[in-house]
């Protein structure tokens, strides 16, 4: 979900690396990506994710420049010639705050989080000066789940409790989605089913849950996980959330069953370790992480083994990579990036060849 490191990764761009002269789509050392290709060119473009035939790509998009004040979901097809444009269009309402889109399996329809019922504008920030300018990310209480036609039309509210519900994807099943949300007083991980009945938490140990997804034969999950743990941790946590708001600066990788059961912690690294996601084979994980790096960033991507040994650095960026998702013939990947933004703040998506 971008709306959970977007500060991070400005902060990133503000603070380093604005040497446009050194600038480049495809960075030494990135032995798995041929034939890097730049989809996207200015404002913030995050979570870019492939349809389940591997011809499209939903993300979520923020450019005052072009008149989008905030998070909204585009869609477009994947070019398959050098001079083929990509020419995304918009699928969200257009209003509110959107984030955490998904194809459904069927190819026929769309998901995503949003704000748009509870109010048209975008939500404010929160005043990070109140917080010692820590990373605070905010849990709109207005964010419901929505299903739309792959056009963005008929568009269905698939949850309706009060307090935060988003970060759902779809299991290759086609018969589950996993979400996060605040009902039951913390945030936590749900399952329901792909018509939006039969909920059911599957975790509860205190701290923030999210960005989970299914393994590819949907039997697994995986996701990123905060937890306080000192006294000072849990009551600033706890305070944090009576707010509605979250400080996960320290996250690491989970996996489980389906259900919840066999939870496993997978890194024990250093600060921010998430957007994990299985290959497609199902035999490794890919996650972003800047764990080498004291001062936080950058931030990479990174190959690891399932049981979160045999770690391989993949991306080089001076700033920020990050939401990796694999093509589901595992042929072809899709990140985003702080590279070649001409020393801005932008954020674009890039599409490569995946190299073994």
């Amino acid at each position: 979900m971008k709306s959970l490191l977007v500060v991070v990764f400005l902060l990133v761009s503000i603070i380093s690396y604005s040497q446009a002269a050194n600038d480049t789509i495809h960075f030494p050392g990135e032995n798995h990506f041929a034939n890097v290709r730049q989809l996207t060119f200015g404002g913030d473009n995050a979570e870019a994710y492939f349809s389940y035939d591997g011809k499209y790509l939903i993300f979520q998009k923020t450019n005052p420049k072009e008149g989008i004040a905030c998070d909204q979901i585009w869609m477009g097809k994947i070019p398959t010639t050098a001079d083929e444009k990509f020419e995304p269009k918009l699928v969200s309402t257009g209003t509110g705050r959107t984030t955490c889109s998904f194809f459904y399996p069927d190819g026929k329809h769309i998901l995503y989080g949003s704000t748009h019922l509870g109010n048209a504008a975008c939500p404010p920030t929160p005043d990070r000066s109140k917080y010692g300018n820590k990373y605070i990310w905010p849990l709109y209480t207005d964010f419901d789940i929505f299903k739309a036609s792959i056009n963005g039309e008929n568009i269905e509210r698939v949850t309706k409790t009060e307090g935060y519900d988003a970060e759902a994807t779809i299991s290759p099943k086609g018969d589950k989605i996993i979400f996060t949300s605040v009902r039951d007083g913390d945030i936590d991980l749900y399952t329901m089913d792909i018509n939006g009945k039969h909920v059911k938490r599957i975790t509860n140990a205190l701290g923030y849950d999210g960005g989970a997804w299914f393994s590819p034969d949907g039997k697994k999950i995986i996701w990123r996980a905060s937890r306080p743990k000192t006294e000072s941790e849990i009551a600033e946590y706890k305070s944090l959330l009576a707010e509605n708001m979250v400080a996960p600066t320290n996250m690491q990788v989970w996996t489980a069953n389906v259900d919840g059961s066999d939870a496993k912690q997978i890194t024990n690294l250093p600060q921010a370790n998430w957007a994990p996601n299985f290959t497609p084979d199902g035999k490794k994980i890919i996650f972003c992480s800047n764990h080498e790096y004291k001062r936080g960033f950058p931030f990479n991507m990174y190959l690891m083994n399932l049981d979160g040994t045999g770690i391989e650095k993949i991306s080089r960026d001076k700033g920020f990579d990050a939401f990796p998702m694999f093509s589901p013939d595992g042929k072809k990947i899709v990140f985003c990036s702080n590279r070649n933004n001409g020393g801005t703040r932008d954020t674009n998506v890039f599409i490569a060849d995946w190299v073994e």
